[in-house]
């Protein structure tokens, strides 16, 4: 019995937020995390690897957390996970091998076209109707009142 209701509570938690901005935010921070700790044979060194090198992509995977935990604020955490991911091309062994990067560039760039309004539900939308107000399209607010003419 709980398992359903934990089950229900899943898609609701999901749609709720950008989850798929979220996951790739943090699988980019990942993976960019994972290129710094790689072996020196393997490890590029360009840029600042010290510090920046590590701070770059904890702030990428917070990011990606809050995006998740806070979705209200999604803008800001986006736009920061962009420049984050930007930014760690010099100080993270060329974004993660470019492949950090691009998925950190993809999650931030859902998340920030993720909107929590309702989805259309594929409904045919009603026409318009026309308008059959005679004053509209006419000058007669600015010329004063219409003139009637008799036939």
């Amino acid at each position: 019995m709980a398992e359903a209701g934990r089950t229900a509570r899943k898609p609701r938690w999901r749609h709720g937020r950008p989850f798929w901005g979220g996951l790739f935010v943090l699988l980019g921070g990942a993976e960019i995390m994972a290129t710094v700790w790689a072996p020196l044979g393997v490890v590029l060194h360009v840029g600042m690897q010290n510090f920046i090198g590590y701070l770059i992509p904890i702030v990428i995977i917070l990011c990606g957390l809050l995006l998740w935990f806070n979705p209200a604020q999604r803008l800001f955490y986006s736009l920061v996970a962009m420049v984050c991911a930007l930014a760690s091309f010099i100080t993270s062994n060329m974004g993660g091998f470019i492949i950090g990067l691009l998925l950190t560039l993809t999650g931030g760039a859902l998340a920030f076209a993720w909107t929590d309004e309702e989805r259309n539900t594929g409904e045919p939308v009603a026409e318009e109707q026309p308008v059959t107000d005679p004053t509209i399209g006419d000058l007669s607010i600015v010329t004063g009142a219409k003139e009637q003419t008799e036939e």
